[in-house]
């Protein structure tokens, strides 16, 4: 007998598992124990990835948690053949670029995207990179540097260049490791990120400006490409773009002497009014470190600071949102129990279905961006 018999999985006439449409309509907590069967099935054949910012009901089944860059690693130094990423799909690239010989990633839901990642597509990037070399600067003094969060193919054309990719907790190291190389950086996608990281680094902002893929020339003028010393990319997490300065004073009115804590995907004016910003891990760990009865306004994802407030809870921390309409990532959230009782029990009867599989010439450059990440670990 089968584990999917076992459980009771609606086979089709021909044996073949049910259609994703058949488990969608079931409810969440019904597919605790089939997955959980199918787990045991597959045993250490398959790893289980879970982002951060995932919900409860799917992180609970994780073999490693954290962000993506750790994720990916974590998941290319053991022998499973299959690594099932609960995240987004640039997620899922990175980890086929760093996956050994034989492994295949699998993302529960491919419309799982992230609208960062989104807005700098290949095309664009390089009709900029066109536009740089028009007004006048050379490729002997620009780097384009990418956040982790972009498609395996920017990840591929700054390796290709001779640029890297970074986290955002290095990103100052990643910025200073060009700085050494070059005059100048394009930094992709997020122009939060870079506007922070600069600014922290004393880079007069009239010296950073951002490039619009939708405009002529991105919108800025030959003379101030060549003055500038950074040119962010016009992107942003949907998420972190939400929060505003004037969350930061309500928060600290209604809760006098929280700590505001921010992530540097967060504007400029906001991660200015906190009292300290850190990359996801981060945020964690100030959190962790914190003395028992520390009080907490975290600007960041809110599955993140919700399990946060549960777990340290114990500890008489509190732990609260930055902004309680609530920050949820829509394209993570996508990722459900039944998304992953589908991929998992597709394995369980022989067919992998959502492979993510970067083409190699992609491959090879965006490794070679990775690769020299590691020269600035953080």
């Amino acid at each position: 007998m089968s584990v999917l018999e076992e459980v009771d999985v609606p086979l089709s006439a021909e044996g073949e598992a049910c259609s994703l449409d058949s488990y969608l309509v079931l409810p969440d907590n019904s597919m605790d124990e089939r997955i959980a069967a199918a787990r045991r099935a597959l045993g250490k054949t398959t790893i289980l990835l879970g982002h951060h910012y995932q919900r409860d009901e799917v992180i609970r089944f994780a073999d490693f948690t954290g962000d993506s860059y750790k994720l990916s690693k974590a998941a290319a130094e053991t022998d499973a053949n299959y690594i099932l990423f609960c995240g987004v799909h640039f997620m899922a690239e990175s980890a086929d670029i760093l996956a050994h010989e034989g492994q295949q990633v699998i993302l529960p839901d491919l419309n799982a995207g992230c609208s960062m990642a989104d807005m700098a597509e290949i095309g664009q990037v390089e009709e900029c990179w066109e536009t740089l070399l028009d007004a006048g600067v050379s490729e002997s003094e620009i780097l384009p540097l990418t956040y982790m969060n972009s498609a395996a193919a920017i990840k591929a054309f700054c390796g290709e260049r001779g640029g890297l990719v970074c986290t955002s907790s290095n990103a100052r190291k990643a910025f200073e490791w060009a700085f050494a190389r070059a005059k100048k950086i394009l930094f992709l996608p997020d122009q939060h990120l870079g506007r922070n990281t600069g600014h922290a680094m004393g880079i007069p902002l009239n010296e950073m400006v951002v490039y619009d893929p939708w405009q002529i020339g991105g919108g800025i003028t030959p003379e101030r490409l060549r003055a500038a010393k950074v040119v962010l990319w016009k992107g942003h997490c949907s998420v972190h773009q939400r929060f505003l300065p004037e969350h930061v004073d309500k928060v600290r009115a209604k809760y006098p002497g929280i700590q505001v804590i921010v992530h540097p995907e967060c504007r400029l004016e906001v991660c200015e009014k906190a009292d300290a910003m850190g990359s996801t891990e981060g945020l964690i760990r100030i959190v962790r470190e914190a003395p028992q009865g520390s009080s907490f306004a975290i600007g960041t994802e809110i599955h993140l600071v919700n399990r946060l407030a549960k777990e340290f809870a114990p500890q008489g921390k509190k732990i609260v949102t930055l902004d309680d309409t609530g920050c949820l990532c829509t394209t993570m959230y996508r990722i459900s129990p039944q998304h992953l009782a589908w991929a998992l029990e597709n394995l369980v009867e022989g067919r992998v279905v959502n492979r993510i599989q970067v083409r190699d010439d992609v491959k090879y450059w965006a490794r070679a961006a990775l690769d020299r990440m590691l020269e600035i670990r953080a």
